[in-house]
């Protein structure tokens, strides 16, 4: 804030000094133009001077040869009275005086004249220079009264500069006061940034060689790990899939579109044409229902019929190039390849239009030769003719630019980058230039169909042929002008499209890298839309900041959760081994429990049999119930041992087998409470385990949060250090900078005070020389 309050003091104060400054040469200008106009006024008044003098001595010198004659006259006349009665007594010998005295009087009478009219012209001459001595005088007093008036107004100007530079230079010495204060406690604080600036370069240090070899490791990993670049290679470049312009392709197809629509004009039109044509000269010059025509015609006739087979490839070969222009695809020259089957379509009807030329030229020429065919008729013939080898020539310059294009597709080498505009642009030319001609083939059969409708001999079989020619040369200029206007509506739109290709390329260099790329391309977009699924909903972002630091800090994280889950999956898999186990082992058990059943039952009946046999001899005819009673009561009564899953059991009649089974039940019980009791113990130590581990995961998260927040508040510490630095060295700059400041303003101030102290010597100087002047004028 001090700064920025000093910045606009110095800055008012440089505009007062500019303007000060400004006023200050103004006022310089106005003095040094007042001391040439009074050094010139010096030099007149001393020219004046000069010239009063030398009247004034004239004058007196005047004034006493005056004196000197007015006493000669004097003299004259005192003698001339004493010398009148003298005369009379002595006339005889005055006569010779008298002579004399009147010579000398008529001398002394044009003396006197002369010395008169001498004085009348010096009393003139000092009445004009007294005339001319007082209005100089007057001119004078007035511009010395205007200068001290300007010399009053100037040293109140110097005065209120004075009292300005006064006031300045006591809040400058204010300031430098203040600042002066400021500098040294600017000074302590320098000096503990420098202590800091001593630790943060040690740790610069240190940081610098951390970084330095974190990134020799880096760089090393770069070299070893990171494959290479492909971009830097043309040829491995142009197997980098472009990015995706959907609005490019829409264009394309749309353009495509456009063109199919105006070639399906121009293949009806064209097909129309060569028909109409064939029944043409079927009809005309000889009609083939009265007599046969020529061989030449039958032959050209021939040719015409099979138009159809060369025209309809064309619209077929323009809906395939259509087809394979979609939104999926890159579309460009080496791309598309179907422009190769449209270009040798194109090849194939240019060869028919070759083949059936020299026919149609000969036919016309047939026409000329018959004797229905007047001159103008035969000129139209002509004129005909060679519109139809401008039109096999357009067709083949159209072609030729047209297998150009398909190029790329095929050949890389074949056309070069710089000549696709080219090329464009001469194919533009070419559509313009088989339009025009197809217009002079209108204008022409048209005024042909015209003479001959006025032939005598025209049946309305040919007058409906020629029309319906001419409607169809007619379709065919319109289709021409169409596609040539679209063509050249949309040929910078083709320019501009042909960079079209991979990054930092100059574009597709082969057929084979374009077609490789578009299977990249399709691979691509199968792996994208394959990766595409529906999004689950998450949480929102409000409440997902607000759990975080519970998410965070808290026992149950997704990490925690998810390791218990696993020791939790684990322990079932473990159960489940011990179960299938345990499963195995009750199998075993049951199996040697009914292997040992069937051994006691087998000697049981062994036993039976043995003790019935006595009986049986004895009494062969008794009952064999009361026998078989009599074994089973014996062979309940023996002991049987039986083997279980607890151990051997013995048996020796029907009244133990209650208590084995509750003693089996009882053990078994016994067990498995045992187990039951042993599980839930197990189950509390692993959930405490779990537990103790949770809070120890996240009381490591909280340090590894501290540690983190620590990290951050070192790197803000550091910031706020360099930036501490910086400012006390921009400090210390602005310092130096207004001290330099206040040192050139007070070197101004002094420099001024010396002008305006010159200023006011020359001013005094002024006044001291128009006091003189004017008290020099006042006493002359």
């Amino acid at each position: 804030m001090a700064s920025a309050e000093l910045q606009g003091k110095y800055q008012k104060l440089a505009q007062e000094y500019s303007k000060l400054r400004a006023q200050n040469q103004v006022l310089k200008k106005g003095v040094v133009d007042e001391q040439a106009n009074s050094a010139a006024l010096k030099e007149q008044l001393k020219m004046k001077d000069q010239s009063l003098r030398k009247l004034q001595q004239e004058m007196d010198s005047l004034t006493f040869r005056n004196l000197q004659l007015a006493k000669r006259v004097e003299l004259l006349q005192d003698e001339l009275a004493v010398s009148e009665p003298r005369g009379k007594k002595n006339k005889k010998s005055g006569e010779s005086s008298s002579q004399l005295s009147q010579e000398q009087k008529s001398v002394f009478d044009e003396d006197l004249q002369k010395k008169i009219e001498e004085n009348e012209r010096l009393h003139i001459q000092f009445f004009e220079a007294d005339e001319q001595h007082k209005h100089v005088e007057a001119e004078l007093r007035s511009r010395l009264a205007t200068l001290e008036m300007e010399a009053a107004q100037h040293q109140a100007v110097v005065d209120g500069l004075t009292r300005k530079y006064m006031e300045t230079i006591e809040k400058l010495q204010n300031d430098k006061a203040k600042l002066e204060v400021k500098s040294q406690t600017l000074e302590k604080e320098a000096k503990e940034c420098r202590l800091r600036t001593e630790e943060c370069q040690l740790q610069l240090k240190n940081l610098h060689e951390d970084l330095s070899g974190r990134l020799e490791e880096s760089l090393s990993i770069i070299s070893e790990k990171v494959p290479f670049n492909d971009t830097k290679y043309s040829q491995y470049n142009a197997l980098n899939v472009p990015p995706h312009n959907r609005r490019h392709q829409l264009k394309m197809r749309d353009i495509a579109g456009q063109a199919l629509a105006f070639v399906q004009d121009l293949v009806t039109a064209l097909l129309n044409f060569h028909t109409y044509t064939e029944q043409r000269i079927q009809i005309f010059p000889i009609d083939s229902a009265i007599d046969t025509i020529s061989p030449l015609n039958q032959k050209f006739s021939q040719y015409l019929h099979e138009n159809a087979s060369y025209v309809r490839p064309l619209e077929e070969g323009m809906l395939h190039l259509f087809e394979s222009i979609t939104e999926d695809t890159v579309t460009v020259l080496e791309t598309t390849v179907k422009l190769k089957t449209f270009s040798e379509h194109l090849t194939s009807y240019i060869c028919f239009l070759r083949k059936i030329l020299p026919y149609q030229l000969k036919s016309l020429e047939e026409e000329c030769e018959s004797s229905l065919c007047t001159s103008a008729l035969r000129a139209r013939n002509l004129e005909l003719s060679q519109d139809m080898r401008k039109m096999t020539a357009v067709f083949e310059k159209l072609q030729t630019y047209v297998g150009l294009l398909a190029l790329p597709s095929t050949e890389p080498d074949g056309l070069l980058r710089t000549n696709y505009s080219s090329v464009l642009t001469n194919v533009g030319a070419a559509l313009h230039g088989f339009h025009d001609v197809m217009k002079d083939i209108s204008k022409h059969y048209n005024q042909k169909a015209t003479i001959e409708h006025e032939l005598p001999t025209a049946t309305q079989k040919l007058i409906t042929t020629n029309d319906c020619i001419l409607s169809s040369v007619v379709a065919l200029t319109n289709g021409a002008g169409k596609i040539a206007s679209f063509f050249s509506n949309n040929v910078d739109y083709f320019i501009a499209s042909l960079s079209y290709g991979p990054k930092a390329a100059s574009g597709f260099i082969s057929p084979l890298s374009a077609e490789c790329m578009l299977q990249y391309k399709k691979k691509a977009a199968a792996y994208m839309k394959a990766l595409r699924k529906p999004l689950l909903e998450s949480v929102p972002y409000e409440e997902a900041l607000a759990n975080r630091r519970v998410l965070l800090s808290s026992t149950e994280s997704r990490e925690g959760l998810a390791q218990q889950v696993q020791q939790s999956l684990e322990k079932i898999s473990k159960l489940e081994q011990e179960k299938e186990h345990w499963m195995l082992e009750a199998q075993l058990a049951k199996i040697k429990l009914e292997k040992e059943n069937q051994r006691i039952a087998d000697k049981l009946k062994s036993t039976s049999i043995v003790q019935g046999v006595g009986p049986a001899q004895e009494n062969p005819t008794g009952v064999n119930a009361g026998g078989q009673e009599e074994a089973s009561t014996k062979a309940v009564l023996e002991p049987i041992h039986s083997t279980s899953l607890i151990g051997i059991l013995t048996r020796t009649s029907d009244n133990e087998v209650p208590d084995v089974e509750s003693r089996e039940d009882l053990i078994k019980n016994h067990y498995m409470a045992r187990i039951v009791e042993l599980t839930s113990q197990l189950q509390l130590a692993d959930s405490k385990s779990v537990h103790f581990y949770a809070e120890c995961r996240a009381l490591s998260k909280r340090l590894a949060l501290a540690e983190k927040s620590k990290e951050a508040l070192t790197e803000e510490m550091k910031v706020a250090g360099q930036n501490i630095s910086r400012l006390q060295d921009e400090l210390t700059t602005t310092k130096r900078s207004y001290e330099d400041q206040l040192s050139m303003m007070s070197d101004h101030l002094c420099s001024m005070n010396e002008t305006l102290s010159k200023q006011r010597e020359e001013i005094d100087t002024l006044k001291m020389s128009s006091k003189g002047n004017s008290k020099k004028n006042k006493s002359r």
